[in-house]
C-alpha cells in the first residue's frame, strides 16, 4: 500500500512538473483543474469513462507547432504520460485521456482546405467528419469518412475507418496520400508514398503507436447526393431481414455504391427487440436494384429520401453515458445471423442492472471489394485481403447509466461475444481481424493483423520512436508489445 501511494505522489509530482515546463513555452494553452477550458474540454468526451479522468492539465492545441513543442518537451520527462485527444472515437477510459498526466486536445487543428483541382483535401486531425463534409459538399467531392458526423478524422483514419465510400475506395486509411506527423522527438514531418513509404503503410491502421498525426490528406471522391435513412422492420421479420443483409454482403459481385448496416436494438427494461436498417446508396437513385430484397419486407417506418451527406451526417449528440465497444468479423451466414441473436438474447434477457441497460448489435458487410484496396496506394497493415472472402463486421455495444455496474457489464459483454466468436468457429465463419475502432481494451485488434503485420509494426516503432516513447508513454489504445 505505502509504495502504490508513492508511486502516486512521485507521479503527481512529475506530472506536475510536466505541466510547469508545457506552460512555460505554451502559456495559456496550458490549463489546470478548476479553469474554464478544462473544465469545457472535460465535458467534451461523450462517454463517463473518459470525462471522469482527471489529467494534470490539458494542452488546447491550435498549431502542429503547438503539438511539435509539447511532444519535444513531455518526452524528454521520464514518467510524464499523456494522451491525444480528438474528437474521441472510442468510448473506454484512457484512449483519450488519461489520470494524472497530460492530455493534449487536438480539437483545434480543425482546418480544411483543398487543392487546386479539388482532388486532394487536406484536413487537421482535430475537426469532426461533419465539419468535413459541410467544407465539400458545396465543392462536388466528399472523402471517404466517418458515417456519423460526430466522429473525429485522427481516430478514425488511424484504425482503419469504415465509411460509406468503401466498397469504392476501401478503408478510410487507405485513401490518405499523405501525413503530417509529430514523431516522439518533436519532429514534424510528412509521411507518404515518396518521404518516409514504410512509415506510410504502419499508420493505416497503426493507431497510435508512431507519433500524433496532425493534418490527413486526403484523396476526394466526386459527390452529389445519396440515398440515405433507415428502414425500421417488426423483429419478428428479422430472419427475412437477414437473409437480405446476407444477400447483399456474401454477393460474389458486390455493388460497390451499397454501404448497409443491420442494427438490433433490445431495451433491458422492456425486455423488446426492435430490428432497423440503413440501407445507403452512394449515387442518387431512389430505388437501387441492390435493395429490393430488403424493401419489400413489411416495414413499420422508412425515412429513405436522397440528400446532402453533411445533412444526413448531423446526427443528435451521443447520449453521454457509460459505453463498451466490443466486436468481431465473421464469414456471411444466415444460420450465424440467428444463432448470434439466440445467444445474446439468452444472457441480455435476464440481465439486469439498476437503471437498466441498453444492448446494441450492429451488423456492417465486409466485402472482397473493400480489402481488395489493402495492397494499392502504399499498401495498408490491416492484414484483410480478398483473399479472405465476404465477410462481414459486428458491433456489440452497451449503454447504461450505473457506473458501479461497469465491471459487470464489461465481464458480461466479453462472454457473450466469446460465446459468439466460439459459435462461428465452430462453423468454420471465425475471421482473425477485429476492427480497431470497434474494440474493447480487452481485445487484442492488432494481433488480429496477422503475425507479419504484428512484426513490421514493431520494426516500425524501434524505427521510428527509438525510445518507446508513445508504447510507454502514451497509454491509451492499443499498444504493439502488448499484441500476441
Amino acid at each position: 500500500m505505502d509504495v502504490s501511494i508513492g508511486q502516486l505522489m512521485l507521479r503527481s509530482a512529475v506530472s506536475t512538473y510536466c505541466c510547469a515546463q508545457l506552460s512555460n513555452i505554451l502559456g495559456s494553452k496550458i490549463s489546470y483543474p478548476g479553469q474554464s477550458q478544462y473544465t469545457t474540454t472535460t465535458a467534451s468526451y461523450w462517454s463517463n469513462q473518459e470525462s471522469t479522468l482527471q489529467p494534470a492539465c490539458f494542452l488546447t492545441a491550435s498549431t502542429s507547432s503547438d503539438v511539435s513543442k509539447a511532444v519535444s518537451i513531455i518526452s524528454h520527462i521520464p514518467d510524464c504520460n499523456f494522451a491525444i485527444k480528438g474528437q474521441t472515437h472510442a468510448p473506454a477510459a484512457g484512449f483519450a485521456n488519461i489520470n494524472n498526466g497530460v492530455t493534449i486536445d487536438m480539437t483545434g487543428l480543425s482546418s480544411i482546405s483543398v487543392n487546386k483541382d479539388k482532388s486532394v483535401a487536406s484536413v487537421g486531425a482535430g475537426a469532426s467528419w461533419l465539419d468535413v463534409y459541410k467544407y465539400l459538399d458545396p465543392l462536388g467531392v466528399t472523402v471517404a469518412g466517418g458515417r456519423n458526423g460526430a466522429v473525429g478524422v485522427g481516430g478514425l483514419t488511424l484504425g482503419g475507418g469504415i465509411s460509406y465510400f468503401a466498397p469504392r475506395v476501401g478503408w478510410t486509411c487507405d485513401t490518405v496520400v499523405n501525413f503530417e506527423i509529430v514523431l516522439a522527438s518533436g519532429q514534424l514531418t510528412n509521411v507518404n508514398a515518396n518521404s518516409h513509404p514504410d512509415l506510410f503503410r504502419a499508420l493505416k491502421g497503426g493507431g497510435n503507436n508512431f507519433g500524433v498525426v496532425t493534418r490527413f490528406d486526403f484523396k476526394t471522391i466526386p459527390n452529389g447526393q445519396i440515398l440515405a435513412g433507415s428502414v425500421k422492420q417488426n423483429f419478428t421479420h428479422r430472419n427475412e431481414v437477414f437473409k437480405a443483409f446476407s444477400d447483399i454482403a456474401g454477393a460474389k459481385h458486390y455493388d460497390p455504391y451499397t454501404s448497409l448496416v443491420t442494427g438490433l436494438l433490445f431495451v433491458s427494461a422492456t425486455k423488446a427487440w426492435s430490428i432497423s436498417t440503413t440501407p445507403i446508396y452512394t449515387k442518387p437513385v431512389l430505388n437501387p436494384p441492390v435493395y429490393r430484397e430488403l424493401l419489400a419486407i413489411p416495414s413499420t417506418v422508412s425515412t429513405l429520401a436522397l440528400t446532402n451527406l453533411s445533412t444526413y451526417a448531423a446526427e443528435p449528440a451521443t447520449a453521454k453515458l457509460n459505453w463498451a465497444f466490443f466486436t468481431g468479423t465473421y464469414g456471411v451466414s444466415v444460420e450465424l445471423l440467428e444463432k448470434m441473436v439466440d445467444s445474446f438474447n439468452a444472457t441480455m434477457y435476464d440481465f439486469n442492472i439498476p437503471s437498466g441497460i441498453i444492448w446494441s448489435v450492429s451488423l456492417e458487410p465486409l466485402p472482397t471489394v473493400i480489402t481488395s484496396f489493402g495492397s494499392k496506394n502504399g499498401g495498408n497493415v490491416l492484414g484483410t485481403s480478398p483473399s479472405d472472402g465476404n465477410g462481414f463486421v459486428m458491433l456489440l455495444s452497451g449503454l447504461w447509466n450505473n457506473t458501479a455496474s461497469n465491471d459487470l457489464v464489461e465481464k458480461t459483454a466479453s462472454k457473450m461475444v466469446n460465446k459468439i466468436n466460439g459459435i462461428a468457429k465452430g462453423m468454420g465463419l471465425l475471421r482473425e481481424f477485429q476492427y480497431m475502432n470497434y474494440a474493447d481494451p480487452s481485445q487484442d485488434p492488432i494481433g488480429g493483423y496477422g503475425k507479419d503485420n504484428v512484426e513490421y509494426l514493431r520494426e516500425m516503432s524501434k524505427k521510428y520512436d527509438s525510445r518507446g516513447v508513445f508504447q510507454t508513454r502514451v497509454p491509451g489504445g492499443f499498444k504493439l508489445f502488448g499484441s500476441r
